[in-house]
């Protein structure tokens, strides 16, 4: 065994799917991690028509692909001066898009955070409406500042994720063949990982960033 970088892996098949086996590899990948991470944020944050989006990399890209698909309007916020990234999201289906700190036009119904910034929730939170949710979808993230009890009042909620489920695996890839899901990618060889980590950080990737053997 390799670790994550290992072209092959043995593993218990009650914690595997089943992928068609002309399924292209590299265009599969990000449903695989992000994708799923990303069904699982979108359930968790309820079944409303007004959805924002903070951090549009490889899971942001693929969910607003679903939401469209499920009546769901997204709005999408971007890094500060991220023009291309505003584009992009548009795009794909985004019905508005502006830069974190911004307010969208309407209130939303919950939020989604994939950007590992913990000052978001609490711009997240301004922008919910009563009663919605606000989602913490990444693995890590910074410290979340200090804020005045206002912006959690009026049943506004913060969760995470950490897991998913077998079912949830099931449901996202009916979905995503429905929504007809199409993975934008950004190709590198192993030796270049480095790279692709460099160019995650600094916002050069639009979609998923692939590492190949």
């Amino acid at each position: 065994m390799d670790g994550g970088f290992a072209a092959h892996a043995a593993a218990e098949a009650g914690y595997a799917f089943e992928l068609p086996e002309d399924a292209d590899p590299v265009a599969t990948a990000p449903l695989l991690c992000a994708g799923l991470i990303g069904w699982r944020s979108l359930k968790m944050a309820g079944e409303g028509r007004t959805i924002g989006i903070y951090g549009f990399g490889a899971a942001a890209h693929i969910l607003v692909q679903v939401c469209k698909h499920r009546g769901q309007s997204v709005y999408a916020f971007v890094r500060p001066g991220d023009e291309a990234g505003r584009k992009f999201t548009l795009d794909l289906g985004a019905v508005w898009a502006g830069f974190s700190g911004e307010r969208p036009p309407v209130p939303l119904d919950a939020a989604i955070i994939f950007a590992p910034a913990g000052e978001l929730v609490p711009m997240a939170l301004d922008v919910v409406r009563k009663g919605g949710t606000v989602v913490c979808g990444g693995i890590h993230m910074s410290d979340i500042p200090s804020m005045p009890y206002r912006l959690l009042w009026g049943e506004r909620r913060v969760v995470s994720v950490a897991n998913l489920t077998r079912s949830d695996g099931a449901e996202f890839f009916s979905i995503g063949k429905a929504a007809g899901v199409r993975c934008f990618t950004s190709v590198y060889p192993l030796e270049h990982a480095n790279e692709a980590l460099d160019d995650l950080r600094a916002g050069r990737v639009s979609g998923a960033a692939v590492i190949v053997p």
